[in-house]
């Protein structure tokens, strides 16, 4: 792929309502996790990391508020720019998602710019796709900036999974972390967005060098045997986008969430993808502080890996990070730090 500069970033989570506060509280580990106001079916309070937004809002407004925020903090980081020019690609959550809202396709991105009180390129578009979105969103951003000229393009995600709808549907199917399930994860929510733009805007920095797809043929609801053929696709893609090999990545950063699946699936990967002996091969979960953020995630990662290259405290420079969705859906990025 032709490479994109992460230019900016800006992000309201559970831990912090900026990119250097919660970047802050990811590295020290931190959480917010606390009782939320749904009861699952044991009678027990379900466990979240909610966004203390003030007021507490709710519905299509709680994802309007969590993400505005975020887009002004990207824009304030680069001063002056003509919105109208500038397209933005908005993640949510996968269209058959229980518990999802009404509207969004319709009116998020219209409630977003009445937010904000601007407008964007007409390009600007909501990607319903999930965790993997992010994905296409940032090869929808390559596709604009070089082929269309646009200057810049934002990258955003904003996601909930605290809604009755939500965590009713996945606990019943024993997917959410209780006292009663070990294998499941916790639900969160956040809002995040990047700024990208061309290699040639920011020489130094971080870099988006390669992207890859997959899918795969048993995904975490299938009773198939997992191989991890999609995201081991989707990561040899993404290396061969990049021109490198996987021997040359130093860590990766990745949207795991606590189930067994995808920690397997990671392993299996790993092993179908690395041909030489690596000591240390570090794994950075976001949700070990965050739970479980959908849409929201990559725009979230690539904050805190701008934010480890930034303070010096990644483990070398170039990043492996991969996204899966239950429907099978997968994705990876390689990310270059110069």
């Amino acid at each position: 792929m032709r490479p994109l500069s992460v230019l900016a970033c800006g992000m309201m989570t559970s831990v912090g309502l900026n990119a250097p506060a919660a970047c802050a509280a990811i590295r020290a580990g931190l959480t917010n996790f606390a009782e939320t106001r749904f009861m699952g079916r044991d009678g027990e309070w379900i466990v979240g990391a909610e966004v203390p937004l003030d007021p507490p809002w709710r519905g299509r407004a709680k994802l309007v508020h969590m993400v505005a925020p975020a887009i002004r903090e990207c824009l304030d980081a680069v001063g002056s720019v003509d919105l109208e020019k500038m397209p933005l690609l908005l993640c949510v959550s996968e269209k058959d998602r229980p518990g999802r809202f009404a509207g969004i396709e319709e009116h998020l991105l219209a409630e977003v710019q009445e937010a904000l009180g601007m407008t964007f390129h007409p390009d600007s578009a909501v990607i319903s796709r999930g965790r993997v979105g992010g994905v296409s969103a940032v090869q929808k951003a390559e596709t604009l900036i070089y082929e269309q000229h646009v200057r810049s393009c934002i990258v955003a995600g904003t996601d909930t999974y605290l809604t009755a709808g939500t965590l009713s549907s996945f606990e019943q199917d024993l997917r959410l972390l209780t006292t009663e399930n070990s294998d499941g994860f916790l639900p969160g929510e956040a809002g995040a967005a990047v700024l990208l733009g061309p290699e040639a805007q920011s020489s130094s920095g971080i870099h988006i060098t390669g992207i890859g797809f997959g899918t795969e043929p048993a995904p975490i609801t299938s009773e198939e045997p997992l191989r991890a053929d999609g995201l081991t696709e989707a990561i040899k893609n993404a290396l061969t986008s990049a021109r490198l090999k996987m021997g040359d990545l130093d860590f990766r950063i990745c949207d795991l969430s606590g189930e067994q699946y995808g920690f397997k699936e990671a392993a299996l990967a790993l092993s179908r993808t690395l041909r030489e002996r690596k000591e240390f091969f570090d794994i950075w979960l976001l949700a070990e502080s965050l739970g479980e953020t959908g849409a929201a995630v990559l725009p979230a990662i690539l904050g805190v890996a701008g934010a480890a290259f930034q303070k010096e405290y990644a483990l070398g420079d170039n990043v492996l990070c991969h996204f899966g969705n239950d429907d099978g859906s997968r994705g990876a990025i390689i990310l270059q730090h110069t």
